[in-house]
């Protein structure tokens, strides 16, 4: 079987006043030699589900989906199910790979979840047959992958409804009002300060306008503090050096010089 490990863009480190992850639920399933363990964790971004493998030598793989994509996984796993269920000459013998495509492809499918696209792949090798979930970033990233034992897709679709039917397919996320529109001007400058939302999360976008011309940045919310943080710190530097009254303490030396 395949498989790999990667961190993803799921994970919440909680640093520089990123969000709390927390664990809501979690199932473990045995299926043949290896363990599965599905767990629903929820953060700033929304809620969703870790999967992760570990092989019979310890080895560790994951993946991470949002609700509604687990929704949508589970459904294809049905349909994988059905397929690996009529397959012509199914037996428990050793698998007959002399009419396989040369990939060892039986059956492929494709999910896409923002920027993140997770490949569906039933195989078969010299030791049987198994699913590949494939995750990928289409921004960038180490791909991460998973290998479901072929006879234990129903058995893992069952885990993940149960799940669902008690956290459901929305993937949350923030949900409370955000703050308004604020603006400054500065000489000639116009600054405007936008909070917003999208899949990804809460964001700050702060443009600067200039004769109609204009440039913006985006701060995710989990780095609000950090980035203030090192604003202030360029402030006190800032202040410290330009304060006049710390440049009047010298001045009672230079005045005593001249009596």
């Amino acid at each position: 079987m395949e498989g790999s490990s990667s961190r993803n863009d799921f994970d919440s480190s909680g640093k520089g006043g990123g969000t709390v992850e927390q664990e809501l639920a979690t199932k473990m399933l045995q299926i043949q030699s290896k363990r599965f363990y599905l767990d629903v964790k929820q953060n700033r971004r929304g809620r969703f589900i870790k999967v992760a493998e570990i092989g019979a030598d310890g080895r560790r793989s994951q993946i991470y989906l949002a609700l509604s994509t687990a929704a949508e996984f589970r459904d294809h796993l049905s349909s994988f199910s059905d397929y690996y269920a009529s397959l012509a000459g199914q037996n428990t013998g050793p698998p007959n790979t002399d009419n396989l495509p040369e990939d060892g492809k039986l059956k492929s499918e494709m999910m896409i979840k923002d920027y993140r696209r997770y490949y569906l792949d039933l195989k078969e090798n010299a030791r049987g047959r198994f699913l590949r979930v494939s995750q990928t970033i289409t921004r960038g990233g180490p791909r991460s992958q998973i290998a479901l034992p072929a006879q234990g897709m129903i058995e893992f679709r069952d885990a993940l409804t149960d799940l669902l039917e008690e956290f459901g397919a929305n993937d949350g996320g923030f949900k409370g009002d955000l703050p308004e529109e604020r603006h400054m001007k500065v000489d000639n400058k116009n600054f405007y300060f936008d909070i917003g939302q999208n899949n990804r999360g809460v964001y700050m976008r702060i443009s600067e306008v200039k004769n109609n011309f204009r440039t913006s940045i985006t701060i995710p919310e989990k780095c609000w503090i950090r980035f203030r943080d090192i604003f202030n710190d360029y402030c006190d530097k800032m202040k410290k050096t330009s304060d006049p009254i710390t440049a009047d303490i010298n001045l009672p030396t230079s005045a005593n010089s001249l009596k």
